[in-house]
């Protein structure tokens, strides 16, 4: 049991690695009539540490986003750079002035239109549930990767070190 917590820990800080540079997450929500609409979010904050997960984002009230996530909160987040990352979780709305103004930028006042004290901007806090990351570029751990796969009788994903797969919510800590 020490040892999947020290596995799930380690994927959790490779996660966070993967995703702390990567300024801009596609937000996926379920749309009233049940479709999938993804819309590009500005990352403010990636918080992955021990006692807690959470990932923040700004957004205004008066948008479908916003409205999608009030009905089901149930979201993903698309990480794609020099790796890809899918995080599944939850999202919640927090008022959180100080927190609102810490993250607040020029860029993001021209965006939006408005200011941090505007009550229309709102906090968007998502808590992940299950994450899978995807190591990607042509380097020699890849080439290593599939030079395995094709001299083994094991699929890749057997014994697969350029993806994993965590579960934020289990009792493994």
């Amino acid at each position: 049991m020490a040892n999947q917590t020290s596995e799930n820990q380690e994927t959790i800080k490779k996660i966070k690695d993967l995703i702390k540079d990567e300024k801009v997450a596609m937000l996926t929500t379920l749309t009233p009539e049940g479709k999938l609409m993804s819309r590009p979010m500005r990352t403010q904050e990636v918080e992955m540490d021990m006692d807690k997960e959470e990932i923040w984002f700004i957004t205004e009230k008066d948008t479908e986003k916003y409205r999608d996530i009030e009905r089901n909160s149930a979201v993903n987040l698309a990480y794609a750079g020099n790796s890809y990352v899918s995080i599944s979780g939850s999202a919640e709305f927090v008022q959180d002035e100080d927190k609102k103004k810490d993250y607040w930028n020029k860029i993001l006042g021209r965006l939006l239109n408005t200011s941090p004290d505007d009550p229309n901007v709102v906090l968007v806090k998502v808590t992940p549930e299950i994450a899978e990351y995807w190591e990607s570029g042509v380097n020699v751990k890849t080439v290593k990767e599939f030079v395995k796969k094709m001299t083994s009788s094991k699929s890749l994903d057997d014994s697969n070190d350029l993806k994993d797969t965590v579960h934020f919510n289990e009792n493994t800590r």
